[in-house]
C-alpha cells in the first residue's frame, strides 16, 4: 500500500486556517441570506396585515367588501382577498365561488391567526385553485381577513435576496485566503527551515543557509538559535582539535622518549663495552708493559668522558624540555658570550682551532638563561671545528630590533649533502657515525642547539654556502613577553 503523502505544515496551516475562516463565512453568508429573506417577507406581511386590517374595519362599518375593494387600490396586483368566521367558513372571496369553497379552519395561516391574532404562509399551494400563494391573516372580532399574493415573476424579484453584498464578500474573502497563503508559505518556510536545522543539529551537522529569515520575532529566535549552535559547534571543533593536538603532542612526546631511551642506550653501549673490556684486561692480571697499560687507561678516560658529555647533553636537554620553571632567566649580553667563545679559541692548540671573525655592530641584549645562549655558539662552534674540515667561522648580526635580534653562524668548509640537511637538528644523527664518534661527538649538539633557539622564542634554519661550507640562520626574541 502506497505511503500516505506527508503535507508540509505550511499547507496544513493554511488548509486549517482556510477550513475555519470559510466556515466562519459561509454560515455567516447563509444567515445572512436567511435574514434577509426573512426581513422582506415579513416586511411583505407586514403590508398585507396593514391591508387587513383597513378591511376589518370595513368590515366592523357594515360597508360591502366589493364597493370597497373596487373603489380602493390594492397594495398588489391579483390580490386574492377571503373573510373567514372563527369557525374556518368561507364568507367572501373576491376570486373564487365562495359558497363553493371548503373550510379553512385547518390553514396554516388561519390557525396562527385564530391563535396569536396574525399568521402568514411564505409559499404554500391553494387547494381550491393549485396555484401558489404568499398568505397573511389577521384576526378581527368575528372574522379572519386573509389576503394572499399569486407567486408570480414580480413577487420572486421582491423576495430574492440582494446578491451583491454576499458577492462582495465573498470576494474579500477569497483575497484574504491569498494573503493568508502567502503569510502562512512565509511561517512555514521558517519552520520548515528550523526543522531542517534542528534534524541537521542531532546528527552534529553544520547548518550552511545563506538565505536570511524573516524580519519578526520568530526570524529573530531562529538566528539566535542558529547563531549559538553555530558557536557551540565551533567550541566543540576548537576542543576537539585541542584534545588532537593535546593527543598528538603527547604521543610525539612519548615517541621523543623511547626514541631517546633507545639513542641513549644505543650510545651507551659502545663506551661502557669499551671501558669494560679496558678494565677486565687491567684486572686479568695478565702481564702488560706500561705503554700498552697506559694506553688502556687513557682509552677508559676518553670513553668515561664521552659518557659524561653525553649525560650532560641529555641532562641539558631534559631541563630545556622543562620550560621556563626550570629554567632561569636573565639579561645577557650576546656580544660578551661572543667574546668568550673567541678568548676560548685563542688559547687552543694552532692546528686544532679555527679562526673567528665576529661582526656585531651593535650591542645585543636578551632576557634569556645565559648557559643556554652560551651553549648555542660552543656547540656550533665544536660542530664547525669537528665535522667542516673549514679554517674559518663567520658570525654576523643580520637585525637587532626592539623584539628581537637575528644571527647568522658560517663557516667556509665542505658542507654536507642537500638530502641530509633537514636531518642535522634530529636527535643522535651524525653525518658520518664513524667519524663523529671518533671525535667524541654525542650525536646531540645540534639538537641542543634548536631547542635553545625555541625555548627563546626563535627559529633556526640551515642550508649550504654557495662557496662551500654550512650556514645557520636563526632568531633569538629579546623578552618573554615580546611578539614577532
Amino acid at each position: 500500500m502506497a505511503s500516505a503523502i506527508k503535507l508540509s505544515y505550511h499547507r496544513r496551516l493554511f488548509f486549517l486556517l482556510l477550513f475555519f475562516s470559510w466556515s466562519i463565512v459561509v454560515c455567516f453568508m447563509g444567515y445572512q441570506y436567511m435574514r434577509e429573506k426573512q426581513y422582506k417577507s415579513d416586511f411583505l406581511a407586514a403590508q398585507l396585515q396593514l391591508y387587513n386590517r383597513s378591511l376589518l374595519e370595513i368590515v366592523e362599518e357594515g360597508v360591502a367588501f366589493d364597493d370597497y375593494i373596487n373603489s380602493h387600490k390594492q397594495p398588489f396586483e391579483d390580490l386574492r382577498i377571503s373573510v373567514i368566521t372563527n369557525s374556518g367558513k368561507v364568507i367572501y372571496d373576491n376570486l373564487l365561488p365562495f359558497d363553493l369553497l371548503d373550510n379553512h379552519s385547518d390553514r396554516p395561516e388561519i390557525a396562527s391567526a385564530m391563535k396569536s391574532g396574525t399568521g402568514y404562509t411564505l409559499k404554500r399551494q391553494s387547494a381550491s385553485d393549485g396555484r401558489l400563494y404568499l398568505y397573511s391573516a389577521t384576526k378581527g372580532d368575528n372574522v379572519v381577513v386573509r389576503c394572499a399574493i399569486p407567486y408570480s415573476a414580480s413577487l420572486e424579484n421582491m423576495l430574492a435576496v440582494d446578491w451583491t453584498g454576499l458577492l462582495v464578500m465573498l470576494a474579500v474573502s477569497v483575497a484574504m485566503s491569498v494573503m493568508a497563503y502567502l503569510a502562512t508559505r512565509r511561517l512555514g518556510k521558517t519552520i520548515e527551515r528550523l526543522n531542517l536545522f534542528a534534524e541537521k543539529a542531532e546528527k552534529g551537522e553544520s547548518f550552511v543557509d545563506s538565505t536570511p529569515f524573516p524580519n519578526d520575532e520568530l526570524g529573530s529566535i531562529s538566528n539566535h538559535i542558529i547563531r549559538i549552535y553555530s558557536q557551540w559547534q565551533r567550541t566543540a571543533e576548537e576542543r576537539d582539535r585541542a584534545h588532537e593536538n593535546a593527543l598528538r603532542e603527547e604521543q610525539e612526546k612519548m615517541r621523543i622518549k623511547r626514541q631517546l631511551t633507545n639513542n641513549i642506550n644505543h650510545e651507551l653501549k659502545t663506551p661502557v663495552a669499551s671501558i669494560q673490556v679496558c678494565l677486565e684486561t687491567l684486572l686479568s692480571g695478565i702481564k702488560l708493559s706500561d705503554e700498552k697499560r697506559q694506553e688502556l687507561i687513557e682509552r677508559c678516560y676518553v670513553n668515561n668522558d664521552r659518557l659524561r658529555r653525553l649525560l650532560n647533553d641529555v641532562s641539558l636537554i631534559t631541563r630545556i624540555e622543562g620550560g621556563s620553571q626550570v629554567v632561569g632567566r636573565e639579561k645577557v649580553v650576546v656580544n660578551e658570550v661572543l667574546n668568550d667563545i673567541k678568548e676560548e679559541l685563542a688559547i687552543m692548540p694552532e692546528g686544532e682551532r679555527m679562526q673567528l671573525h665576529i661582526d656585531f655592530p651593535s650591542i645585543v641584549t636578551i632576557e634569556g638563561n645565559m648557559s643556554l645562549i652560551c651553549s648555542v655558539f660552543s656547540n656550533l662552534t665544536e660542530n664547525a671545528m669537528s665535522y667542516s674540515g673549514g679554517k674559518n667561522i663567520y658570525i654576523s648580526l643580520l637585525e637587532n630590533s626592539e623584539k628581537q635580534c637575528r644571527i647568522r653562524f658560517e663557516d667556509d668548509g665542505v658542507g654536507v649533502e642537500e638530502s641530509q640537511l633537514p636531518r642535522l637538528f634530529e636527535r643522535f644523527y651524525r653525518v658520518d657515525k664513524g667519524r663523529s664518534r671518533k671525535k667524541g661527538g654525542t650525536g646531540l649538539g645540534l639538537a641542543i642547539v634548536k631547542h635553545v633557539v625555541q625555548f627563546h622564542g626563535g627559529t633556526i634554519t640551515v642550508c649550504n654556502r654557495p662557496s662551500g661550507g654550512l650556514r645557520f640562520d636563526f632568531s633569538l626574541r629579546k623578552s618573554v613577553d615580546a611578539e614577532v
